[in-house]
């Protein structure tokens, strides 16, 4: 559907109990289909977590939603937002307007936000195309973005100026929420700042001394059956070399630690035994490090090589062009932790850059 286009929306709410629902929003045009917004009833009204892509369709859902809980958004207290991307923060904004609510989130994904809403498009697509030919893509990988950078187009560019956040996720932290018990656990990987929300409340439907401790409104670091994208932390003024792998799976023992009966995260459904789904993404992603390693045995190879012979959940060659660049990222990320580890180095003087095993 055209942006700009309406149709009227029915609202899939799911109840979960204890002031909590969920509402799923529309992501146009991207296979996961949708975010799930979740409302949480507090003494002051209700707060969201997360609010959905900004689209108009998007927002007469997310609209409607909080209607099937009795609620309207000019009823909205204060946005939780677990991490930038737009398909989380992108209706914050509007959220704002609508009602006054506060918005916050962790400081190094309001950084992020803060570049975004002042980059200018043609330093962006810039520092894209050098980076990408560093790594090894190819020619005809390129010339849309040098095309896009000759005529002032930003197609390339994350759409839209995000809505500046005024308040600060403090990780450690019980959140300002009247009458709930909620504290922030700093979860990066995903993106630098990216939080997971527990809800330190026994759940509505166990008792006392059912396993687990509350639940966990885990944005996209804990997916029932998705492996959460994990690239490289983009910040064309910062030569820090970051290991975001390695930020992500120190984050998913903090998880393992706190044990939650019940996790509802951003996309898919809500699951138990986040133990053992977390133990499962861990073994994963040791096993494709072991991979990409004995792929660099044999010969050295750009990360744009590496890429290509990863497994997708589609061949390369069906692999669109935004994504291409997405997977390359989260090739380099693998890498870094390799090197990290000792189990891989970059072959000196090398460019593009190769990678070989040691």
């Amino acid at each position: 559907m055209a942006r700009g286009t309406r149709r009227t929306q029915v609202a899939r709410v799911t109840e979960h109990g204890g002031g909590v629902w969920s509402i799923p929003v529309p992501i146009p045009d991207n296979p996961l289909g949708y975010t799930l917004v979740h409302l949480l009833d507090t003494d002051r009204g209700p707060v969201l977590i997360d609010t959905g892509w900004d689209d108009p369709t998007a927002w007469d859902t997310l609209t409607a939603g909080l209607a099937a809980c009795g609620a309207s958004v000019s009823d909205v207290h204060g946005v939780l937002v677990t991490h930038h991307h737009p398909d989380h923060h992108g209706l914050s904004g509007q959220v704002r307007e609508a009602s006054g609510a506060w918005i916050a989130m962790h400081a190094a994904d309001a950084e992020v936000v803060r570049r975004t809403r002042e980059a200018e498009p043609t330093s962006w697509l810039d520092y894209l195309a050098e980076k990408l030919a560093v790594v090894g893509a190819p020619e005809d990988h390129l010339a849309p973005l040098r095309a896009a950078r000759a005529s002032g187009r930003a197609a390339a560019l994350p759409r839209g100026r995000p809505a500046q956040p005024d308040r600060e996720i403090v990780p450690g932290e019980l959140l300002d929420l009247p009458g709930r018990r909620m504290r922030a656990i700093w979860t990066p990987g995903h993106t630098p700042g990216h939080v997971c929300l527990h809800l330190e409340e026994t759940h509505p439907a166990a008792g006392e001394d059912a396993p687990g401790h509350g639940r966990l409104f885990s944005g996209d670091h804990l997916l029932p059956e998705i492996s959460p994208h994990i690239g490289l932390y983009e910040d064309p003024d910062d030569a820090t070399v970051t290991d975001p792998l390695g930020d992500y799976l120190d984050s998913l023992e903090r998880v393992i630690a706190l044990d939650p009966a019940e996790v509802l995260p951003a996309h898919q459904y809500a699951f138990t035994d986040a133990p053992g789904r977390v133990r499962a993404l861990l073994r994963h992603h040791e096993e494709r490090l072991a991979g990409l390693r004995t792929l660099l045995v044999d010969r050295p190879l750009t990360p744009w090589q590496l890429a290509e012979a990863m497994e997708w959940n589609r061949p390369w060659a069906q692999i669109p062009h935004g994504s291409r660049t997405i997977a390359v990222s989260e090739a380099e990320a693998h890498l870094r932790r390799l090197v990290k580890l000792g189990r891989a180095e970059a072959v000196p003087g090398s460019n593009p850059v190769r990678y070989q095993a040691i």
